[in-house]
């Protein structure tokens, strides 16, 4: 089912509060700034910079824990900063939303570490703060150090998990969107009354793993539930993704293959009860920009000269049994590493007059996704990712801030030129600038909540009722590494 991508692209800035986030190795060079993370200062001024370039949204990646094995030591994550240290995304989000007007902010939270109540009641907050330019990231966790830090022995089995987020997303919703009815908040203050008591209810969910009473705390935001960006790639990931997500994560290695994977969510989502255009598709990509190509190619070959082995090796799992990266020479056929298999078969393709090595899958992570050129180069590849449906892109960085001066001051010209990014921001929250309405439509899973609670009406009158039926299970096992 084709779904014509119109209109301008939109541009994420993919980013973690962190050192080494995506592109390892290159917080070394003389012009990266990512190591000033701890210093929100760094923070806002690069929130300034997004926002006068037009960027749409800043994303911001998160984890709970370490990749690779669990029992395994991690000297390594911690040589390279990758992703350790970190801080909390969310946090971090007033100061950036006070210190701006248009630009969206979108935090990363996996279900197993914020309890739903709670989580509700901060993105509710933030979306008050921001006037309603809030996005999550809903994400289910893949690290068993990170389940080790919340009391479980190792990460929950994958379509599992998906369940478990089934459930987390039933309760959020029903506080964003049922709890409280649209005009219950009144702040009369000649009546005395500051919102009307029947018109705020709790939700009684009781399911597996909640049991969650209400009422929300806080009042309706400017979008209720915030916009919703999902990352599965899997069978179980896609079906969620059709369900719920109003923003998909693509990390596709050509414009066939993500037309391939958003014609089959696109799908997905009308056999769900929603339209195909109820669901975008951003993929990500990195850029290396030169007046000339040769000027680019000249570029490109400096970031490689910066490449971390190392780093890539880790963040990808490539680690032995006792957590050490194996050597750069390493033939990929002796990595005893399920995440390399695939790689392995792709790699053997391409190289061809020898056998390939671990190096060869660091620096194929490194540029699998990087478009390098001149800014009408650039914009012709982009071009192409448009025509295969895709919406938007998020920005990988090289280094910040240089990495986004550069896309904002010379490519991001050159789309607007050709009607492929926006010139002005729209009014309004998040959702409405990007959807052209600020809460979610009624084909949403969310939308069902609305007035559904209260004396009568479902759970409200019964604690021991739900409002409505749960939503259906996944029932596929297929696991992605």
């Amino acid at each position: 089912m084709s779904h014509p991508t119109t209109g301008p692209l939109r541009f994420n800035a993919f980013v973690m509060n962190t050192t080494s986030h995506i592109q390892h190795g290159q917080w070394r060079r003389p012009d990266a700034q990512q190591h000033r993370f701890n210093d929100v200062r760094a923070w806002i001024d690069l929130a300034r910079t997004l926002e006068a370039a037009k960027f749409d949204t800043m994303f911001f990646a998160d984890v709970s824990g370490l990749y690779g094995d669990a029992d395994a030591d991690f000297d390594v994550y911690l040589r390279e900063g990758l992703q350790i240290p970190s801080n909390d995304p969310t946090v971090l989000l007033s100061a950036l939303a006070v210190n701006t007007e248009h630009l969206g902010f979108a935090t990363t939270s996996n279900v197993l570490q914020n309890h739903p109540f709670n989580f509700a009641r901060q993105i509710s907050t933030l979306d008050h703060v921001s006037g309603g330019r809030i996005a999550w990231n809903v994400v289910t966790g893949m690290q068993d150090n990170g389940a080790r830090n919340y009391g479980h022995d190792r990460v929950t089995e994958h379509s599992e998990r998906y369940r478990w987020a089934e459930e987390y997303v039933d309760v959020v919703y029903k506080l964003w969107e049922g709890s409280w009815d649209e005009d219950a908040l009144v702040q009369d203050k000649e009546r005395g009354v500051h919102a009307e008591p029947g018109k705020v209810h709790k939700i009684h969910h009781r399911g597996e793993r909640y049991r969650v009473e209400g009422p929300h705390l806080p009042s309706p935001s400017p979008q209720r539930t915030p916009l919703l960006f999902q990352a599965g790639s899997s069978l179980s990931g896609r079906r969620f993704a059709a369900r719920h997500a109003e923003a998909v994560f693509l990390v596709s290695p050509s414009p066939a293959l993500a037309a391939e994977q958003i014609a089959e969510t696109r799908a997905l989502a009308v056999e769900a009860g929603r339209e195909p255009g109820d669901v975008t598709f951003y993929q990500g990509l990195s850029f290396v920009v030169g007046s000339t190509e040769e000027e680019a190619r000249t570029k490109a070959a400096e970031h490689d000269e910066h490449i971390s082995v190392d780093g890539y090796l880790a963040h990808s799992a490539v680690v032995d049994r006792t957590g050490r990266v194996y050597p750069p020479d390493t033939p990929l056929k002796d990595v005893r590493t399920d995440g390399a298999r695939g790689f392995a078969e792709w790699l053997s393709k391409h190289i061809t007059d020898r056998e390939p090595v671990v190096a060869d899958l660091a620096r194929q992570r490194a540029t699998s996704q990087r478009l390098v050129g001149t800014p009408e180069q650039i914009a012709d590849r982009l071009q192409e990712w448009r025509d295969a449906g895709v919406d938007g892109i998020n920005v990988v960085n090289w280094v910040i801030p240089g990495s986004f001066e550069e896309f904002g001051d010379h490519v991001l010209p050159v789309l607007r030129e050709r009607g492929l990014a926006q010139r002005e921001y729209a009014e309004g929250p998040l959702r409405q600038k990007l959807f052209g309405a600020p809460r979610l439509n009624e084909r949403h899973p969310a939308a069902r909540y609305r007035g559904a609670f209260g004396p009568g009406r479902g759970a409200g009158g019964d604690p021991g009722a739900a409002a409505v039926p749960a939503p259906a299970r996944p029932v596929d096992q297929v696991r992605t590494s």
